[in-house]
């Protein structure tokens, strides 16, 4: 077996405002170059600063709507809000906030070419402005071919 590495850009279309769970439109982009790979690491990276990624429950939507609550009272927006920066209207420095709070990488096991998530984890995207547009993530596979 051979070390080998690829590279791709997964374009997810705009998001509502919100956590989204997107492991499934990763995958189908994904999937052929992820067959490849006997064992290794996927790097997740999404080239954004208003929106996040973690991986969170992939069953319940009550968690995503619950994780949404949680930001926008943990970082508030609006009249009062003690943010500076508001270049790109109220929303933007708290999505600034909220995307460094999650972060903007993940890093995921390969295993047979199948990212090794446990059973109730998927990828979530965490869109944090109100009319974000679509978001870029460039993901790298490293690992043992197969």
């Amino acid at each position: 077996m051979a070390t080998k590495w690829a590279q791709k850009t997964v374009v997810l279309p705009a998001h509502k405002r919100g956590c989204h769970l997107v492991t499934s439109h990763i995958m189908k982009d994904l999937e052929k170059d992820l067959a490849s790979f006997k064992c290794g690491l996927a790097h997740f990276f999404l080239q954004h600063t208003s929106a996040s990624l973690t991986i969170n429950e992939n069953y319940d939507s009550d968690v995503l709507r619950d994780v949404e609550t949680f930001l926008n009272k943990t970082v508030p927006e609006g009249r009062g809000a003690p943010w500076k920066h508001t270049i790109e209207g109220p929303d933007d420095m708290p999505a600034h906030i909220k995307s460094s709070m999650f972060g903007c990488s993940l890093t995921i096991p390969i295993t047979d070419g199948h990212l090794d998530l446990g059973t109730w984890q998927g990828i979530w995207l965490c869109e944090h402005r109100d009319k974000g547009g679509s978001r870029k993530i460039l993901v790298t596979l490293s690992g043992l071919g197969s």
